[in-house]
């Protein structure tokens, strides 16, 4: 067993950092200031034929694995870019999956290379403002009129929405009352049509540079040829987004630990108080060094979750547990780290009180910590069902 990244793993943490470098923590401090997305950076990272590294080769992809970007996005993350980075490009890596496993060649060659060189963007529409987690409950309902469908409904916490033209969408297409099991529910990927879609930014506590929406859908029309697979089995294909998803955030959220985590340390070497540098004191050191600990134990269970996905075996309980153990690691390290920094650790020009904002997104999203724990006591431990 080996825990060295290959030569290519480590080429590819290289080539990330060097794409980066020119947006430094001042950058994405006037982004979390200011807002907007950052197209600069995703056209840096599409320039530099990043946006398809998971995606098949022959539509302009670089036919990598998961565990390739996990180590992307951590790259990404870590670099001080944080969350706002990652999500800036987050969609590319895992949104897509159904398409590429499911969706017929043609569909392949219409969208993946315009995705991949960054000429489009794509949000990812499934969750809804009144059934949560609870995916088979959604609402949103696309009814096939001849060669179409047409859409009405509402979508929540839909980031990119304000800058994407393209929408992965998972819709009813069966009546809840009439549908079977897991079946009723279709996924689309099609142009997000502002004259039937109104979308809502909603103000949040950080990430500013990346929007998150309200979604309201008011008669969109779909082309039948836009949807993924068969009519009806759009759950079953979601599912195969979920768990490089989970693995993904959990990557993105170890490197804003460690990005948290380094400052802290400097921080830690240069203030002196009592003639002696606080990291010389025992009460700084340790929660540093936990963190460190905690950082390095979840980045194991991101690559063998990662290993797991590549090699098509079952990675589920896997993928779950490293995206809750690198979410509680990250916020522990963004927390530690502003305490190390004292009062000026409340300040923006430290930089490490916007990790500690973002560092709440991957402990609720895309699954809760709660749901996770219910996940691995059944699936792993046999225990009866809880909900």
């Amino acid at each position: 067993m080996n825990f060295n990244l290959s030569e290519q793993q480590q080429q590819i943490v290289d080539a990330v950092q060097r794409v980066c470098a020119p947006f430094d923590a001042d950058y994405w401090l006037r982004r979390d200031r200011e807002g907007g997305f950052p197209d600069d950076f995703h056209q840096a990272m599409a320039q530099a034929g990043w946006l398809g590294i998971a995606m098949p080769e022959a539509y302009g992809g670089a036919g990598l694995g998961i565990t390739e970007a996990a180590l992307m996005m951590h790259t990404i993350s870590a670099t001080g870019a944080g969350l706002s980075g990652a999500s800036a490009v987050h969609m590319n890596i895992f949104g897509l999956h159904p398409a590429v496993v499911f969706g017929s060649d043609a569909q392949k060659q219409r969208w993946l290379p315009p995705l991949i060189a960054g000429r489009d963007k794509a949000c990812f529409g499934v969750t809804e403002p009144n059934t949560g987690l609870n995916t088979l409950r959604l609402k949103t309902r696309a009814v096939r009129q001849g060669d179409h469908y047409l859409v009405t409904g509402q979508k929540v916490w839909i980031s990119t929405a304000q800058v994407a033209n393209k929408i992965l969408l998972l819709a009813r297409t069966t009546p809840v009352e009439e549908a079977r099991g897991s079946e009723g529910l279709s996924l689309f990927y099609t142009d997000l049509d502002r004259s039937t879609v109104e979308v809502r930014e909603i103000e949040k506590m950080g990430r500013k540079a990346v929007d998150s929406n309200q979604v309201f859908i008011d008669g969109l029309r779909i082309p039948v040829e836009d949807r993924i697979g068969e009519e009806g089995k759009g759950f079953s294909y979601i599912l195969h987004g979920l768990n490089p998803e989970r693995i993904l955030i959990a990557a993105e959220a170890i490197g804003l630990g460690r990005a948290a985590l380094a400052r802290g340390a400097q921080y830690a070497k240069e203030r002196v108080v009592f003639d002696r540098p606080i990291g010389q004191n025992q009460g700084i050191q340790h929660p540093l060094a936990k963190s460190w600990m905690e950082l390095e134990a979840a980045h194991l269970m991101v690559h063998k979750a990662a290993s797991l996905y590549d090699a098509h075996q079952p990675c589920g309980a896997e993928a779950n547990a490293a995206k809750y153990l690198g979410a509680e690691a990250c916020f522990h390290a963004c927390e530690n780290a502003i305490l190390t920094h004292g009062g000026m650790g409340y300040a923006k020009e430290y930089h490490v009180e916007r990790y500690m904002r973002e560092a709440w997104i991957p402990r609720l999203a895309p699954v809760s910590p709660q749901l996770i724990l219910c996940f691995i006591a059944e699936k792993v431990l046999g225990l009866p069902k809880s909900y």
